[in-house]
């Protein structure tokens, strides 16, 4: 079951609402192959030699609709409940967010539920320690335009009842303008991956036509050295003009 954000509670006035994208994440994620594929890597060898937890960290979680649904979901979706979730946003409203999402979700899903931590204020991965990370879900901001949104000013490094015009189309902003090709958010994520990934991590990252995929995956393909990394389409929208217009790129080892 999808989690339904409280929109009356004032972080999710002020966050990016579940869409298109948000919906092919989920979808994608519990599909048939990637729940056959995040139970085998995550599988422990043998009953007397159990593998460590998973750490499951969604960066831009928005509304929390992604990470809630993993974390209530974890025994169907990685085969079992010993998982543990977490997000970061640069929002302190997309965080207060997240954490309300999550818990409800947990509480409505007791026998499936992963182990839930808490929602980080901060950019991308910086907070997390080298190969911490086991699954990575990552819905950045896509669109293409001229320049990024600067970082949130110190009025919104924490949460207010009252925001003005301007501070709420910062935070907007923030949910969509993704700069060159749509790409500069992104392109920092990947860089990053080879650091923050576990030897066994996994990351799933949205991306749409504009952000010119196929370049993008044969990018990752060479990282570190041909054929170290793998980046295959997992998911995908449809087709508009030819073109996927969403497409979710699972990327690993």
């Amino acid at each position: 079951m999808l989690p339904t954000p409280d929109t009356s509670h004032v972080p999710y006035q002020r966050v990016y609402e579940p869409a298109e994208d948000s919906f092919l994440l989920l979808d994608t994620l519990s599909s048939p192959s990637e729940t056959a594929f995040l139970s085998s890597r995550f599988a422990s060898p043998s009953p007397s030699s159990p593998s460590p937890a998973p750490l499951v960290l969604e960066v831009g979680p928005g509304s929390g609709v992604v990470i809630a649904f993993l974390t209530a979901h974890a025994s169907t979706i990685f085969g079992s409940p010993h998982v543990l979730t977490t997000a970061i946003d640069v929002s302190p409203f997309a965080c207060a967010a997240t954490n309300l999402t999550v818990s409800k979700a947990v509480s409505e899903n007791t026998s499936t539920s992963g182990f839930w931590t808490s929602a980080t204020q901060g950019d991308l991965v910086s907070p997390f320690r080298p190969g911490s990370v086991d699954v990575l879900v990552f819905n950045p901001p896509y669109v293409p335009t001229p320049d990024l949104p600067a970082p949130p000013p110190t009025g919104l490094q924490a949460l207010k009842e009252k925001t003005t015009f301007e501070e709420d189309s910062h935070l907007l902003e923030l949910t969509y303008a993704g700069g060159r090709d749509g790409m500069e958010t992104t392109d920092r994520l990947i860089e990053a991956l080879p650091g923050v990934l576990s030897e066994r991590g996994v990351a799933y990252i949205l991306l749409c036509a504009q952000n010119k995929p196929e370049e993008v995956k044969g990018r990752i393909r060479v990282m570190g050295g041909e054929g170290k990394w793998k980046a295959e389409t997992v998911g995908t929208s449809g087709k508009q003009a030819g073109w996927e217009k969403l497409q979710i790129v699972r990327v690993w080892r």
